[in-house]
């Protein structure tokens, strides 16, 4: 059975030997962009093709092999992921749900993986090297387009990352050879580091205060009132600030020596406005209704519907719920929180004793306070949590009128009255305070910082699970 697949299509019509050339020296980096100004993320070409597979072909003096090696090599591992599947009744039920679908779930994409590695090890024993491993992975986006991930370098990396020997095939590999350790993978992965806690440059220089006058800036802030001065003044010192921050010694006490992001709203914003800019400061807000809500709904679908699960859809589409139980929230935070059911939370740890419920990590991104009780009273149940999380308070779940964020028992008051802006300042907290995500929302966290926020792209470490969620929402329709 042969997949009809317009990539190559788009090959055997072209004539023009000049056109191949301009795509066959185009860079792994080059694709995203070159994509989404010629087709949009969700229809990937022969540029991308061309990109991942040159990764996989040898140097060669003859200009116009470089130029048909790529095409074969895609036709290569393409056809050998399909002959694999097609020779075997469950890899029809792989194929065919693709077809009806364009995409598959995550029950089938595991028995596409075990399928796939099961041949491997057929073929080569139980040591399989990392080439089959990355052609096979090559082969499943090749055959599957719309399973490829825009946003990583060879679009694949969720199936099989040769940096960092990880992914679905290599998952399943481990699973079913446990005593096969080596410690090749760790000598040779790349560490990567990008995330809230990376030192960056950012903000003008010209306008920030330093030595004594930065001292005085800083001593002004503990008296003045006015708001407008505050954040004039909270501007200028935003490197030093930035400074202390990085600096274990001196990070703790960031409140008592900036207090008013206690008590002055917007002051989160202005930062991290000033480390990234307007485009990616507003991406999220403007995204998430527009690009990214109804997939993610939709996506919730295809998961084994509990209690919680069945709730929180429930209040995303602003449905009534069949039971006297309140509303999980509105429309905008119940969408959030649905997203937490498709990136399943995992405990810190190597050897992770025990898996945190979507319910627990729920109670890790945002708690409910009744608004006739004191904020003081919250503050005191806290035990150790020093990540930041949102606390909503009215009347009840759906009738929110004001958010904090809690970082380290202090209660930052969010700019904005709108769920989805105030996860927008919780979000970017972490990033001007400089804190680590928490472990049971890392997966969402990460997900939102690459996919939506689009900061620190392919240096950030991702699970394949996050990866694979982002090429399901970005090639969907």
């Amino acid at each position: 059975m042969l997949i009809k697949i317009p990539l190559l299509e788009s090959f055997t019509n072209t004539t023009n030997c000049a056109d191949l050339t301009e795509f066959v020296t185009l860079t792994p980096c080059d694709v995203p962009v070159l994509q989404q100004e010629r087709e949009g993320p969700s229809s990937p070409s022969l540029t991308d093709t061309l990109s991942i597979s040159s990764s996989l072909s040898s140097d060669t003096s003859d200009a116009g092999f470089q130029m048909i090696q790529p095409v074969m090599e895609f036709t290569r591992a393409r056809n050998t992921v399909e002959q694999i599947l097609t020779s075997k009744p469950a890899g029809m039920t792989v194929i065919k749900e693709y077809e009806e679908t364009g995409s598959l779930k995550d029950s089938t994409r595991r028995l596409l993986v075990n399928i796939i590695v099961a041949h491997m090890h057929e073929k080569e024993g139980r040591a399989v090297s990392k080439a089959t491993k990355e052609f096979h992975a090559f082969g499943i986006v090749s055959l599957f387009p719309f399973l490829k991930d825009p946003y990583s370098k060879k679009g694949y990396e969720h199936f099989y990352d040769m940096q960092s020997n990880k992914g679905f095939l290599e998952w399943r590999i481990k699973t079913v050879q446990r005593q096969s350790k080596t410690s090749s993978a760790s000598r040779n992965r790349v560490e990567l580091k990008g995330g809230p806690t990376s030192s960056r440059t950012s903000g003008s220089i010209d306008d920030q205060q330093t030595g004594d006058e930065c001292m005085e800036a800083m001593s002004l802030l503990h008296h003045i009132t006015d708001r407008d001065f505050i954040f004039q003044k909270m501007k200028e010192t935003f490197h030093y600030r930035q400074k202390i921050l990085h600096d274990p010694q001196q990070s703790a006490d960031i409140h008592q020596r900036f207090p008013r992001f206690l008590d002055t709203k917007g002051l989160i914003l202005q930062d991290f406005l000033m480390m990234f800019g307007a485009e990616t400061a507003s991406r999220f807000l403007e995204k998430w209704n527009t690009s990214f809500k109804d997939k993610v709904i939709q996506e919730a679908r295809t998961l084994r519907e509990t209690s919680l699960l069945k709730k929180q859809l429930k209040s995303a589409l602003n449905e009534e719920s069949d039971t006297a139980d309140e509303p999980e929230g509105d429309s905008d935070m119940a969408s959030l929180l649905v997203l937490l059911h498709l990136l399943t939370p995992q405990p810190a740890g190597r050897k992770r004793p025990k898996k945190i419920s979507v319910g627990e990590a729920t109670d890790h991104l945002v708690k409910f306070h009744k608004s006739c009780h004191s904020l003081e009273e919250h503050l005191m149940t806290i035990e150790g949590n020093p990540q930041p999380y949102l606390l909503a308070t009215g009347t009840s779940k759906a009738q929110v009128f004001t958010f904090y964020i809690v970082l380290d028992r202090k209660l930052l008051p969010c700019q904005s009255s709108t769920s989805l802006g105030a996860f927008d300042e919780l979000f970017k907290s972490h990033f001007v305070f400089s804190v680590q995500y928490d472990d049971a929302l890392s997966s969402l966290y990460r997900f939102l910082q690459t996919t939506l926020y689009n900061i620190d792209i392919g240096t950030t470490e991702e699970t394949p699970r996050v990866k694979e969620l982002r090429a399901k929402l970005l090639n969907k329709h």
